[in-house]
């Protein structure tokens, strides 16, 4: 658990940095009509966080077996609108909820 949880750490202090050498349009732009772009695959993964944040506070109290719930990410990725949002705003969401996951681990 604790080579996950450094691993965490390693990725909170570096993808940020990852993404400075981009340009908006390199972060922003869709591969395909029917696919996510960089900024939107970062918003995914901030969704996914949200998620897993529920869950790893949940588990912690609620009646064992916890059982998932399962989201729709892409429903989640279009209504969070990601694609619109300013790219360091979507860094910041995602860098936070890390750290705050970090926290509750």
């Amino acid at each position: 658990m604790h080579r996950i949880i450094d691993q965490l750490l390693f990725l909170i202090d570096n993808i940020p940095g990852e993404f400075r050498h981009m340009s908006e349009l390199e972060i922003s732009q869709r591969p395909a009509p029917q696919k996510w772009s960089k900024k939107e695959i970062l918003g995914h993964l901030c969704d996914s966080a949200i998620n897993n944040l529920d869950r790893f506070i949940k588990i912690q109290y609620e009646k064992q077996p916890f059982l998932l719930t399962p989201y729709d990410q892409v429903h989640w990725v279009k209504i969070q609108g990601y694609q619109e949002l300013p790219f360091d705003e979507v860094m910041n969401l995602w860098v936070s909820l890390n750290k705050k996951i970090y926290i509750c681990s």
